[in-house]
């Protein structure tokens, strides 16, 4: 450790750092699967059931009801270490998606028992979604911070890179059914790279798991950061939600692309975002959070407007390209905002709840579009659009620009 307190801070540093590198290959690996999985539903349900509605639906279960377990699955990994609980949860995702894929080639795969399997997989998602996200300042120096969310931020960009364009790939060239058996593939090889995740916390017993899961949402809801944070971020999320139906049907439906354009185009999120994010995890951003995530916000409803006025496939390129630069800041703020105002003793239960609140506008989104994008497809994207502006005044709004308060356990 006295190399890391002394050298210069840089990416290099942080792979000197002992299970830096398992962590951040599991986690590679968990993102691109999910990724490929949220796209590869979608145009399943659009090519075997011909319907937004069922997309929609689709989404919302792929997401809700992980985000309603978040604070249970956070007071588990604050007591239980969280190495084991993603490993948990990405075999979960490997035998939900092998038998999603198995019933669908043998017609046995109805609607209703689509999304109750969906939906019971998505209940260990926040197990994985956020212990990663607490590994990295846990084994990370507070100065490194930066770079090693750059570096998590890196993740989903990597993953928003090849994980769309593989899925939309597989889908067109073998169909929806070998692609979820291939996604299944990666989340089985991810479970096998993340049991040897070093997660240097103890484990503590702490009361009971329920009074543990309350007092987490007590934490973030009385933490004026982690609060601001919810209503800016997942109003930002509902616009994603709904963009995220809309531009698959705009593509498919009205310009009649196939599914690896619209993979590709997803992919092309992630190309901005890769050096956007390198980039912007070399600057301090500190007492300058709210500019940098209201700027991105606004310019990804300037990218989603293009698209509404100007439909083709070379402007939605480049627009999907300024959404991923755009994303690149905003990632990188959120999460060191986050850690900076949180108290450590509370990363799993806090970021838990911090994390599906966040994320709560994006099957929210997903299912108003199910509803709005049949009646008219580009109300949804001027809706879309409208969200990223407000979200980005809410950013001002709700997120103190200076930690003035500290959230202690005994307050709660």
């Amino acid at each position: 450790m006295d190399l890391l307190e002394e050298a210069a801070p840089s990416y290099r540093l942080l792979f000197t750092i002992p299970g830096f590198t398992r962590l951040v290959a599991s986690m590679l690996l968990g993102r691109i699967g999910g990724t490929m999985v949220q796209l590869i539903l979608v145009l399943f349900a659009l090519d075997r059931y011909h319907s937004a509605t069922v997309a929609g639906a689709v989404a919302f279960l792929a997401v809700a009801p992980g985000l309603v377990v978040s604070p249970i699955a956070g007071a588990l990994l604050d007591r239980h270490g969280r190495a084991r609980l993603v490993v948990l949860d990405y075999l979960v995702a490997a035998i939900a998606l092998a038998a999603l894929a198995a019933l669908a080639l043998g017609g046995l795969l109805p609607v209703p028992l689509l999304l109750a399997i969906v939906a019971a997989q998505s209940l260990t998602n926040p197990l994985s979604n956020a212990g990663m996200r607490t590994l990295f300042p846990i084994l990370v120096p507070r100065r490194l911070w930066e770079r090693a969310n750059a570096m998590d931020s890196t993740g989903y960009v990597v993953s928003s890179v090849f994980g769309p364009a593989l899925a939309g790939a597989l889908v067109a060239a073998f169909g929806p059914e070998v692609a979820l058996l291939a996604t299944a593939v990666v989340y089985a090889v991810a479970m096998l790279v993340a049991t040897g995740i070093h997660d240097p916390t103890e484990r503590t017993q702490q009361g009971r798991l329920l009074a543990d899961a309350w007092a987490g949402l007590v934490y973030v809801v009385r933490n004026p950061t982690l609060r601001g944070l919810a209503l800016a971020v997942s109003t930002n999320n509902v616009a994603w939600g709904l963009f995220f139906i809309a531009l698959p049907v705009l593509l498919l439906e009205k310009l009649h692309e196939g599914p690896a354009l619209v993979g590709q185009l997803f992919a092309l999120l992630g190309i901005g975002g890769f050096f956007s994010v390198l980039f912007f995890g070399r600057i301090g951003t500190e007492d300058r959070e709210r500019q940098l995530m209201a700027g991105s916000m606004i310019a990804m409803g300037a990218a989603i407007l293009a698209i509404l006025l100007f439909p083709t496939p070379l402007v939605i390129a480049a627009a999907m390209l300024v959404i991923g630069i755009a994303n690149g800041p905003f990632d990188i703020v959120l999460f060191t905002l986050r850690q900076r105002r949180t108290d450590p003793a509370w990363f799993g239960r806090a970021f838990a709840v911090s994390m599906a609140l966040n994320y709560a506008g994006n099957p929210l989104g997903s299912a108003l579009a199910g509803a709005v994008v049949p009646l008219s497809l580009e109300s949804a994207l001027l809706v879309a659009a409208a969200l990223e502006a407000a979200a980005a005044m809410v950013t001002f709004a709700a997120v103190p620009a200076r930690n003035r308060t500290r959230i202690r356990p005994h307050l709660l």
